[in-house]
């Protein structure tokens, strides 16, 4: 695992242009100034003043509304717009020259073909499906470059990512619909589990603030052992299982509801439906 802030720094500051920075972009604006990316070289693009101040005023970085001019100023540019507006921003962007820039897409759903179509034109493209937890530097952010992305510019996009996360990189891009079920979605389904786990506690006696401190500490010690440890998952979770015990009744209750089943049929589903997303995108 790559350490947020650790020394997986671009080389030399390229100037990064975040169009449209919400959430997500500014976890990445934050994320590089701390590795000591100069904000000179960040730009950002919100649409009312307002967002557009609290950009510059938070990260002192150049702020303002005009994506195409940012983006004829960068290297490398994010499209963080949400899907539904991505078409638009392409639009925006067709008189735009991206010979020699990175274009790096957040948008869920939107291929790399896609993205092009609009664009007009079809420069080095990396696809990019980070998660909610990038917000806090401990973001899964699953990887697609096209064949034109050079070695430096994978490298610049991989470190772009690893600012606020780990990285993993596919060679298919149709399996970032699978990395958008698993990890796009996934802390949704953690957060569900540990929903239940707290109803349940308090269901059986316990008052719902210690349900949740139980529960919340549990599912962090729990992630941080598989974390560091060398053993696998399976491994992990024999050496809690004593024969007999309590925890191989409760496993053995899950076995019997089919969990490893039921949770293949619930990535299957949101894998299908990032799949007709895309579709309707296009």
């Amino acid at each position: 695992m790559k350490i947020p802030g650790g020394k997986n720094k671009m080389r030399n500051p390229s100037q990064i242009a975040f169009l449209g920075a919400g959430n997500l972009a500014q976890s990445l604006v934050a994320g590089l100034l701390a590795q000591g990316h100069p904000a000179a070289a960040l730009r950002a693009t919100r649409r009312g003043p307002e967002q557009q101040e609290a950009l510059r005023t938070r990260f002192g970085i150049a702020a303002d509304g005009d994506n195409r001019e940012a983006a004829a100023w960068a290297e490398l540019v994010v499209l963080a717009v949400k899907p539904q507006q991505l078409a638009a921003l392409c639009a925006e962007l067709a008189a735009v020259d991206f010979t020699g820039k990175l274009v790096i897409s957040v948008a869920a759903g939107a291929t790399t073909a896609l993205i092009a179509k609009h664009l007009g034109q079809s420069p080095a493209m990396v696809r990019a499906m980070p998660n909610t937890p990038s917000r806090i530097g401990l973001g899964a952010t699953g990887l697609y470059a096209t064949p034109a992305v050079s070695p430096a510019q994978k490298a610049e996009a991989e470190a772009l990512f690893q600012a606020v996360g780990t990285t993993a990189w596919l060679a298919d891009e149709g399996l970032m619909d699978v990395v958008t079920a698993v990890a796009g979605s996934g802390p949704a389904y953690y957060f569900a589990f540990m929903e239940a786990m707290q109803a349940a506690a308090v269901n059986l006696g316990l008052d719902e603030a210690t349900a949740r401190i139980l529960v919340k500490q549990t599912a962090l010690g729990a992630v941080s052992l598989a974390e560091r440890s060398a053993e696998d998952l399976a491994e992990l979770r024999r050496q809690v299982t004593s024969k007999g015990g309590t925890t191989a009744a409760a496993l053995a209750r899950f076995e019997a509801g089919d969990l490893n089943g039921l949770v293949l049929d619930a990535l299957s589903v949101a894998t299908a439906r990032g799949r007709e997303l895309a579709q309707a995108l296009d």
